[in-house]
């Protein structure tokens, strides 16, 4: 069975009733196929309402949604994470079935850091900012190595972040290498601007899979939105709380984020040759200290 692939995924671990069974009276365990274990995660399509409202995804007939129960389940007994993943569920494509070799998905998460003003985006300077990252990765890597991870390095852009200033949505894709790994890891991120706070959309899949990622981008990003009143220009400069940071801290966002989500995902993804850094919106000490903008009320 292929690397990508664990057992653990489709075993049913079932539990008799508390009375003893001997071993030769026990029916045996049939383990589920790749079909199965996709069909009772029970994937949904078409439009598609997120936890607490605050944005919808209209599918089509591409991709399909899986709620945070069956993104748990896939996260954990699928690509063998431990438990705990706090997220708003996950896209996947339609036509591929998640554990298999060609499997990947985007999981899905909320930020709700404040509206994030995009007046830096003409100002950032994308190749000083892939240093600084590549040099605050080696440092994050190092705590990471002492702490059981094989040790990571940015290798650099697999794609160049673009901002649309009309939808008010972020993309970007980091390379990594990984200690051991033979394949390199993708890091597709989107970045979706609301009222609040932002949607976080992270594409799990291998460096193998970039030109796949890409072509499926434009879909993505016209998918996602937020519903009505949690819109970006839904923002009441009286009322809303603005977030202490810009569009360059977004795209540097440590590697090391939340480390707790973080290194639950980090754990097991690395295993597939995939990673994932969900989370990066908490902004470290160390990029609060050179991207962070104090904004003390929306009119400053």
């Amino acid at each position: 069975m292929h690397h990508r692939i664990f057992m653990l995924a489709f075993v049913l671990c079932m539990s008799a009733s508390s009375s003893p069974v001997h071993a030769a009276d026990a029916p045996p365990t049939k383990p589920m196929s790749a079909d199965e274990f996709l069909q009772s995660l029970k994937p949904q399509s078409g439009t598609i309402s997120l936890p607490g409202d605050i944005a919808a995804l209209n599918l089509g007939d591409r991709f399909k949604y899986l709620s945070p129960q069956s993104t748990e389940t896939l996260l954990v007994e699928g690509w063998n994470n431990p438990p705990g993943n706090e997220t708003l569920g996950m896209v996947i494509p339609s036509d591929t079935n998640p554990v298999s070799e060609k499997g990947w998905g985007v999981v899905i998460s909320y930020s709700k850091d404040g509206y994030v003003k995009d007046s830096d985006t003409d100002e950032i300077n994308y190749d000083d900012l892939l240093k600084e990252m590549k040099e605050q990765t080696a440092e994050e890597s190092k705590e990471m190595v002492s702490q059981g991870y094989p040790a990571v390095t940015l290798i650099g852009w697999a794609e160049n972040p673009t901002y649309d200033k009309k939808t008010h949505k972020l993309y970007w894709a980091k390379e990594f290498s990984t200690e051991g790994a033979t394949v390199h890891s993708l890091n597709y991120n989107i970045r979706v601007l609301g009222r609040q706070g932002v949607l976080v959309l992270n594409a799990v899949a291998g460096m193998d899979q970039i030109d796949l990622i890409k072509k499926e981008m434009p879909s993505l990003l016209q998918m996602t939105d937020f519903t009505t009143t949690n819109r970006y220009e839904d923002f009441n400069v009286k009322t809303d709380k603005v977030a202490e940071y810009g569009l360059t801290a977004l795209v540097a966002g440590g590697v090391a984020a939340k480390m707790g989500l973080f290194a639950k995902l980090f754990a097991g993804l690395i295993a597939l040759k995939k990673l994932v850094i969900v989370g990066v919106l908490a902004i470290g000490a160390f990029i609060k200290k050179l991207f962070t903008k104090k904004t003390p009320d929306a009119q400053s």
